[in-house]
């Protein structure tokens, strides 16, 4: 084939090291490596239109800037794109992302520049390899922190060409075949974790399920090497004892389906994945001998019609195992997958369950190879009409939930929900079809219509019945939601929400809500701060000083304070320093006492007033109130006076003998003197948290507490599912102001999802 040279502008100067421009890289291939011609005419074999030319002039600067570059094994580093390359040729892409693959790792680890790329390239191809390249590493908290936000930019990338997402799945299918020459265990151990939490499942999402099942048994080998060899070896003993019975089952399958009239194009048997065997028993809780349905079958028919004559011969011939028939033809997957599942027992003497997947030969082609099976671009004037498009919904509900993620961690997690899990799928009373994962609720649903149906949703009906909001429904389901203008979501849907969008926008409403508290409490503290130094407090006097404070803007301000990071009267002596000086010469004063309760005489012994004295009295139990709080007292036949918030709502049961309540207050002389004697009495508050589900979750609460001078009373985890924890936590605080910095410093801190106080 004869080579076009580089061509579109200039030539590049070749970076240090590197081979001269004129090198040929045909004329003495290093081993292992897939030539130039092979590359180029394997892409001409099935794209005539190919410009080869490009490829040739990438394959040609890629061998240059990479030079004498060394990979972990000792081979030159072109072995790497040039494997992309090879990968990608082997799904039929087109020319640009064949280039791409070549140039993916030019930019981070050569001389070569971007605009070099676009010049030399055109801007589509440029746009590509910007995309694909590896994220420059980021100066971030730690690898989970970086690894999200590299993950978000890949999203970004993917949602503006999901060819972005294919060079990098090439690119890390074959950085997972090499994975054991990387010398650090931690490093292996990294890399494959990231794989099986993050690539694999696109990979499955885009119905790629050959690149899937590679990258999960590669990445399961790393990550649980005990677990992989037994199942490998169980099952190589297992091919020794019925090493015929496939090329049987194979022969029957066939002649079951011909005598029925169907002509079958070709029926495979093939063993299930070590990672599919080894994660339905622990979905399970089975062990190996105990799994029936290791072998699975493909049967290809000519067309969708056979598919179901095919079902109806083999169910004809065998036992039928009942809850494994899914039809996938009607109601296709959302990665486009179209097949026929059951489940059947073979005949005496085998009884053995077997798997049966039947299809025609394009569902076959986009099973294995999902997008790349039918690409848009490799046809050079297509275009992309509404079908193509609704297979990417998935990829906008990405964007959405990066929008209202308030972190990289927080955006990973609710990532990872939204791309696992078994489907089940929903009809909206217009008859549109909607697949949620396994578990889906209303509230699941109602994000998945749209943002705003979910954040006024106040009810469904599910078939026709008024159900709650947590249930969980079954694929067929005809679903309508109830809204209400004005509505809110609720903190508690985040407890059984299962889609990463609907937990996303719950969260940012829960975040918007808490900044709007903070900063409305910020700025009453603030305010009140200038007004007791008799001092100028608007925000034309404050913006001044935002600079000094290193603080953006007022509301941030207001924020700091109302969080307990920042003192109100830190920033009345930032604002007029003059006033600090006259602080330190004055002696400290207690504080103004707020007036005791209408008509009920003090005891200053006792922290409440209104109390007769002597009087036996006890803080509630449901609401836990703490000096701030505004409270009454609840009279107990023979049990004195039980002191609740005026917010608990166990008052209500008290509601129909008003005789019973008192008007009691604290008696803040007894407790301002116990602070300066340091006695202070503790008073007991209950904080209901949500963290992630993660090693070290526990820790990093206490230490949160701890860093705020709270003492854990008692802690209880009262949920604990597979990716959140829900705990309450009592604990000793000296007043309300001590219990919001608590508060604040828990919300700041890592993997802390929600925080709240439990009032009864």
């Amino acid at each position: 084939m004869t080579q076009r040279g580089i061509g579109r502008g200039m030539p590049l100067a070749a970076p240090d090291g590197a081979a001269p421009a004129s090198a040929q890289p045909d004329a003495k291939p290093r081993p292992g490596i897939i030539r130039q011609f092979e590359l180029t005419e394997k892409v001409h074999a099935y794209d005539p239109k190919a410009d080869t030319g490009l490829i040739d002039a990438a394959y040609v600067l890629a061998m240059q800037a990479h030079g004498n570059q060394r990979r972990d094994n000792g081979d030159p580093y072109i072995t790497h794109p040039i494997a992309v390359a090879d990968i990608l040729a082997g799904y039929r892409l087109d020319t640009a992302s064949i280039v791409t693959g070549l140039l993916h790792d030019t930019i981070e680890d050569t001389t070569v520049k971007l605009p070099d790329i676009e010049a030399r390239f055109g801007k589509q191809i440029a746009g590509l390899v910007d995309g694909v390249t590896k994220l420059t590493r980021l100066e971030l908290q730690s690898d989970r922190t970086k690894q999200a936000e590299n993950f978000r930019k890949l999203v970004l990338a993917m949602s503006r060409d999901i060819r972005v997402l294919l060079v990098k799945l090439a690119d890390r299918l074959h950085n997972m075949r090499t994975l054991h020459f990387v010398q650090k265990p931690e490093r292996r151990q990294r890399i494959a974790r990231e794989t099986m939490e993050i690539y694999a499942p696109l990979a499955e999402r885009i119905g790629m399920d050959a690149v899937k099942t590679e990258l999960q048994t590669l990445a399961f080998a790393e990550l649980e090497p005990e677990a992989y060899a037994t199942i490998q070896a169980r099952l190589n003993f297992l091919r020794g004892q019925g090493a015929d019975v496939i090329d049987e089952v194979r022969a029957e399958l066939a002649r079951i389906c011909r005598e029925a009239g169907v002509k079958v194009i070709e029926v495979t048997g093939r063993e299930k994945s070590p990672y599919s065997i080894w994660e339905k028993m622990q979905r399970r809780n089975v062990a190996f001998e105990q799994l029936s349905d290791l072998m699975a079958f493909r049967v290809v028919v000519e067309t969708k019609g056979d598919c179901y004559a095919a079902l109806g011969a083999v169910h004809s011939a065998y036992q039928m195992i009942v809850g494994r028939f899914k039809d996938y033809i009607s109601t296709p997957k959302s990665n486009g997958y179209q097949s026929l599942h059951t489940g059947v027992t073979l005949r005496e003497p085998r009884n053995q369950k077997i798997e049966i997947q039947i299809r025609t030969p394009d569902m076959n082609d986009i099973a294995e190879n999902g997008v790349a099976s039918h690409w848009l671009y490799k046809t050079h004037d297509a275009k992309i009409d509404g079908n193509e498009t609704k297979q990417f919904r998935w990829v906008q509900d990405l964007l959405e939930i990066l929008e209202d993620s308030a972190a990289p961690d927080e955006f990973l997690e609710n990532t990872k929900l939204e791309l696992y899990g078994d489907q089940v799928f929903c009809f909206t009373p217009k008859g549109q079809l909607i697949p949620l994962p396994r578990g889906a609720t209303p509230v699941d649903f109602a994000y998945a219509v749209h943002s705003q149906v979910g954040d006024t949703c106040v009810g469904a009906k599910i078939n026709g019945r008024l159900l709650p909001l947590r249930h969980q429904w079954q694929t067929g389901d005809p679903v309508e939601i109830m809204t209400a203008r004005g509505g809110t979501p609720s903190p508690q849907w985040e407890r059984f929400c299962v889609t990463g969008k609907a937990r996303a926008r719950i969260r940012r409403f829960i975040h918007q809500e808490q900044r709007e508290q903070s900063r409305d409490a910020g700025k009453a503290e603030l305010t009140k701060a200038f007004r007791q130094a008799g001092v100028d407090g608007s925000e034309k006097a404050l913006e001044p000083h935002l600079k000094t404070l290193k603080i953006g803007t007022l509301d941030d301000l207001y924020i700091a304070v109302g969080n307990g990071n920042l003192g109100a009267r830190d920033i009345v002596h930032a604002a007029y320093p003059e006033l600090r000086q006259t602080a330190r010469s004055q002696r400290m004063v207690p504080a103004l006492l707020p007036r005791t309760a209408r008509g009920a005489k003090p005891d200053h012994g006792m922290p409440v007033t209104g109390l007769v004295p002597g009087m036996a009295y006890s803080f509630a139990g449901c609401c836990h109130p703490v000096p701030g709080d505004e409270i009454v007292g609840i009279v107990a036949t023979g049990k004195g006076v039980t002191i609740h918030g005026r917010e608990c709502q166990t008052l209500a049961v008290f509601a129909a003998t008003p005789e019973r309540f008192i008007d009691v207050d604290w008696n803040y002389e007894v407790l301002h003197k116990a602070g300066t004697s340091g006695k202070t009495p503790a008073h007991t508050a209950r904080i209901s948290i949500v963290t992630g589900n993660d090693p070290g979750a526990l820790a990093v609460l206490t230490n949160a507490i701890a860093k705020q001078d709270g003492a854990i009373a008692n802690l209880k985890i009262v949920s604990r599912q597979q990716d959140f924890m829900e705990t309450l936590v009592d604990v000793d605080v000296r007043d309300i102001a001590h219990l919001a910095k608590v508060l604040a410093g828990l919300r700041g801190a890592t993997g802390i999802q929600s925080v709240e106080r439990a009032k009864g």
